[in-house]
């Protein structure tokens, strides 16, 4: 993937990287560094910051002042939210700077959405499709199409693809898709 003439890149942008993928916008202030990754089609929103080494899928919205740092991974279909923050370092300190290899990483699954103002603490997966609720701080993994809010973030249901909230019975009253538990998470179920 290079960066290619269907990519808009506002005047006041910085991308440095040539792996921007077609039908991408990066918008006022935002700063794509050399060595990053990003699909096609995503929306990168005013000052968000993508270091080298991070990998973000196709069709991904990074709302404004998104921080996604080196060792971070982000699959096709997700939103950002606004200030949402990611980590990849547990022990950071100034005068014992980490190598690459020693970064932890973070990963967010197909179609997950995390809030405004969130933390991702680094060395955690956020399972396919699941909704992080603003101002949380994810510390652990998040099944799939969990629902979790909080400091620590604790699940508070389950979610939708489609976003709608989940009964006890699993059913989804807005597209009355079905699911069941699988031992971490749900995955889609029909009779």
């Amino acid at each position: 993937m290079t960066k290619s003439s269907s990519v808009f890149i506002h005047p006041n942008a910085l991308c440095e990287s040539d792996a921007v993928g077609m039908g991408t916008r990066v918008w006022a202030f935002a700063h794509i560094m050399a060595g990053a990754v990003v699909g096609s089609d995503c929306n990168i929103g005013d000052h968000a910051f993508i270091e080298s080494g991070a990998r973000i899928g196709d069709r991904v919205v990074v709302k404004n002042n998104v921080l996604v740092w080196d060792k971070v991974t982000v699959e096709d279909e997700v939103f950002l939210g606004p200030n949402a923050v990611f980590t990849n370092d547990m022990t950071p300190r100034v005068g014992f700077k980490k190598k690459p290899e020693e970064l932890i990483p973070t990963l967010v699954r197909r179609g997950a959405s995390i809030g405004a103002n969130a933390t991702i603490v680094c060395g955690v997966t956020i399972g396919e499709y699941a909704m992080i609720g603003a101002g949380s701080v994810v510390t652990r993994d998040v099944p799939p199409h969990a629902l979790v809010a909080g400091t620590p973030a604790d699940q508070q249901g389950w979610v939708c693809v489609c976003g709608g909230h989940l009964g006890e019975d699993l059913v989804c009253p807005v597209c009355a898709r079905r699911f069941r538990e699988t031992g971490f998470g749900l995955e889609a179920w029909t009779q």
